[in-house]
């Protein structure tokens, strides 16, 4: 029993979501990368107790993700997903006000509350209470959408920097949470129904997933997780252990997020047409041979290496979404994917820690770790069957 939206209310559910998604990525999980250094001298400490902070946000929203999505499978995502701006405007209030390194933390903890129940997980589990297992369009869009969150996020975020100052910049994140992102996830439907059980004549969605899904699934995204955040945190540096100068890192890196958007496009195209698996086995493999480029070609490898993995991080993130909905369908969506994500969370948490002391201590051939970790996604997705 799902909400039939007219072909015009559905555009504009997906742009109005799709739009709070990029504000959300933007004002949190983008938000060190420029405030961290500021943040982190105004108090005397090292940007790597920010860091630490932001890790600590990580595992509280891995933590918070279960809870919001068996909310929403029971209620709907418009009441959760407009909870999430308020809690993440108060955190962001919290930072701005903080007096000492302790009250930081404290903000970045309620951060983390906001980005457990509104951030992808929170917007996949809603759009599958709203269309079940057509969902997976709409998916695409919204992560279409909200791939700019970064190429947005840090010029803005630089701008009020630069303008008034970091703290300033946090109030000014706040605001836009209430006064823009809001409003747009109240335009979400109100009290979407629950669905229920699949229907015997539809024999797809009728048939028991395949064996160890839930296992196998969780790997995968704690795999694809870890890569994505160490390669946020430290591409520039492997690049540049790799034989690329600086100004081509930077070049290279900046490839990621137009990567993105090509690889989503491709899959809201072409690879729509087949099962969710054959796209994400596909994104899989392309880091691994990625990494086997940079190596045997070094430096003027660079850009190959961010468009490879730009571009299977772009389809691996739809995946996340839409896997769980192919495999298990949309009965109890919400807290399955919330489960699913928590040791992804707490991996991708770890991710910049663990990635840097590899790349201080092995230089290029740290890249090894992250391939061994994309191939064990990739033969992960390939036990998986479809049945």
């Amino acid at each position: 029993m799902r909400l039939t939206l007219p072909p015009g209310r559905r555009g504009l559910l997906v742009v109005a979501l799709g739009s709070a998604q990029t504000i959300g990525f933007a004002s949190s999980y983008y938000l060190p990368a420029v405030l961290a250094a500021p943040m982190a001298a105004s108090f005397g400490l090292s940007p790597v107790w920010v860091f630490g902070a932001f890790s600590m946000a990580m595992l509280v929203s891995a933590m918070t993700g279960p809870w919001a999505g068996a909310r929403i499978d029971r209620l709907g995502g418009r009441g959760v997903l407009m909870l999430s701006n308020v809690v993440l405007a108060c955190g962001l209030v919290t930072l701005a006000a903080a007096p000492t390194g302790a009250i930081l933390f404290l903000g970045w903890a309620i951060i983390g509350l906001g980005m457990g129940i509104g951030l992808y997980e929170a917007a996949f589990a809603t759009l599958a209470g709203i269309y079940g297992r057509e969902a997976r369009g709409p998916m695409t869009g919204i992560t279409l959408i909200a791939g700019f969150a970064s190429t947005v996020g840090w010029p803005l975020s630089g701008l009020m920097l630069v303008t008034w100052g970091w703290r300033e910049a946090c109030l000014g994140w706040a605001l836009i949470h209430v006064c823009v992102a809001l409003p747009l996830n109240a335009l979400l439907p109100r009290g979407t129904a629950p669905v229920v059980a699949p229907v015997a004549e539809d024999e797809e969605a009728a048939e028991a997933p395949p064996q160890f899904a839930m296992i196998l699934l969780a790997v995968v995204f704690a795999a694809t997780w870890f890569n994505s955040t160490a390669m946020a945190a430290h591409l520039p540096g492997l690049l540049q252990a790799a034989g690329a100068s600086t100004a081509m890192a930077i070049a290279a890196g900046a490839l990621i997020g137009p990567a993105q958007v090509a690889a989503r496009l491709l899959e809201f195209g072409l690879l729509r047409r087949f099962h969710p698996l054959v796209s994400a086995r596909l994104a899989a493999v392309t880091h691994p041979v990625a990494a086997v480029t940079l190596v045997a070609f070094g430096g003027p490898a660079a850009y190959v290496f961010a468009v490879l993995h730009g571009a299977g991080n772009g389809i691996l993130t739809i995946a996340k979404g839409t896997l769980p909905l192919a495999l298990f369908g949309p009965v109890g969506y919400g807290q399955r994917i919330g489960w699913l994500n928590a040791p992804a969370r707490i991996l991708q948490a770890a991710a910049p820690l663990v990635f840097g002391a590899a790349l201080a201590t092995w230089g290029l051939s740290a890249v090894w770790l992250t391939a061994g970790i994309g191939l064990i996604a990739t033969g992960a997705l390939l036990w998986l069957r479809r049945r």
